[in-house]
């Protein structure tokens, strides 16, 4: 799984546990309570959308106006200069539904988008796809491990998701937005998607102009590359074989499992996960544009995959084998993100039910609003009613915290915080499904690789 790979490169040791607060002494007659203003659904979906969209705006990289890797609150110029691939493709989708919402000026925003696909276009690549980070200057690589110093093709396809939405977002607008969407079609189309492949039936992530072909990471399912082999599919200039995706990715139906949690069929067999299901994000990234409902091909329901995905991930936290703290059906979500360390510092894992230290990632449940709202609701009033001073900072909820062990990491990632706005909005309005979905050229790439959407006409 990609995020695995973080952990060779996110661990940053800091103590950041927090003292519980102390009761005050009684000093005679008590003050009456003032009542908390608890707000309707709607406007607090709109409070958290605003709070998360401030990380690819307040907090944008000043240069590239794309997003940076992370921000430590408590250092806010802990690696500054990194900028991140697939962060920054989920915070163009970001901005569009902040533009949509009325959250962000759209003059402004279309302005910071031209200069963000500007930097895209003058950024290193590598047969045409971006590397998993680049610095904020001039977009040179900086390798996320020795032999990843070059293209990184599951970061570049959330760009390129992000690309083709903010295309169909904008091809019919102004005479600046049509530019930018010239630009946004030019620049994925500019992915060499069957160089990836190596010849073979089946997709690699990386190559290295060093290294070549030494990292050797096949791209096979399940886990969040769904949507690497529909980019690929999709592209009319670089296309991939449709063998690559049945053969490579669907392991020739072997992606296919019958395992059932909590009476719930999981469908297709999480890597790693033996039977189980793997952390939350492998149902977001791919899903930011592709719409799972109504969606099948030779192997799954991504619909029930997806819906079952997150009502195991609730289910697991109302069982709570391990007995921590305040798991429920409104504190839920594991996924991959900053956890608290065995001795209270800060590190980095991929959450799930088969690696549970009693860290919740609010991102896990946000995101999963599309497939179990009620649920995530609950979830949303537990972290901005019950523990708002707690649980969210200056650009929407945290990274991570532990009720269990009373500790809150006052850290953000681009690539946790990124999918909550978008997520959210495909519950509420369907914005960005349909924009993504209704592109000519994913309509023809799911078809070449055997979905079929009745939602879509496909």
């Amino acid at each position: 799984m990609k995020k695995s790979l973080y952990l060779l490169f996110f661990l940053s040791m800091f103590t950041s546990c927090t003292s519980p607060p102390q009761e005050p002494k009684s000093s005679g007659t008590p003050l009456p309570t003032i009542p908390v203003k608890v707000l309707p659904d709607n406007e607090l979906l709109d409070l958290v959308q605003k709070d998360a969209i401030k990380y690819f705006w307040d907090y944008a990289d000043p240069i590239s106006k794309l997003a940076r890797e992370r921000y430590h609150t408590e250092d806010p110029n802990f690696e500054s200069n990194i900028i991140t691939t697939g962060g920054s493709g989920f915070g163009l989708m970001t901005l569009i539904v902040g533009i949509e919402r009325g959250f962000v000026p759209r003059a402004e925003a279309v302005a910071r988008l031209s200069t963000a696909l500007q930097f895209l276009e003058k950024a290193d690549r590598f047969h045409g796809a971006w590397p998993h980070w680049m610095d904020n200057q001039i977009g040179k690589v900086i390798p996320f491990g020795t032999k990843d110093n070059g293209g990184d093709l599951v970061e570049t396809s959330f760009v390129c998701q992000a690309l083709i939405t903010l295309r169909e977002y904008f091809k019919n607008g102004n005479a600046t937005e049509k530019a930018l969407a010239q630009k946004a079609d030019e620049l994925w189309k500019g992915v060499e998607w069957d160089w990836y492949t190596k010849g073979e039936k089946a997709l690699y992530w990386h190559w290295s102009p060093n290294y070549t072909w030494e990292m050797n990471f096949k791209l096979e399912g399940y886990n969040e590359c769904l949507i690497t082999y529909i980019m690929g599919a999709a592209s009319p200039t670089h296309t991939i074989p449709a063998d690559a995706y049945h053969i490579g990715w669907a392991r020739n139906g072997g992606i296919i499992n019958g395992s059932s949690q909590y009476g719930l069929p999981v469908v297709l067999s999480y890597n790693g996960a033996v039977g189980n299901v793997g952390p939350m994000f492998w149902s977001h990234y791919s899903f930011l544009g592709l719409d799972p409902n109504n969606l099948t091909d030779n192997y799954a329901d991504y619909g029930a995959l997806t819906q079952n995905h997150a009502k195991i991930m609730v289910k697991y936290s109302q069982a709570n084998p391990k007995q921590f703290k305040d798991y429920s059906d409104k504190c839920w979500g594991l996924t991959a993100s900053y956890t608290r360390n065995p001795d209270g510092t800060t590190g980095y894992t991929a959450h799930q039910p088969n690696n549970d230290n009693g860290v919740i990632t609010p991102t896990a449940a946000l995101s999963s609003f599309p497939f179990a709202p009620i649920e995530a609701m609950k979830f949303l009033r537990y972290v901005y009613d019950e523990n708002k001073t707690k649980y969210v900072g200056i650009a929407g909820p945290y990274d991570a915290f532990s009720p269990h062990y009373n500790w809150v990491t006052p850290r953000y990632l681009a690539i946790d915080q990124g999918t909550i706005v978008p997520m959210i909005e495909n519950y509420r309005s369907g914005l960005l499904w349909k924009l993504f979905m209704n592109a000519p050229e994913v309509k023809a790439g799911l078809l070449k690789l055997g979905f079929h959407s009745s939602k879509y006409g496909i």
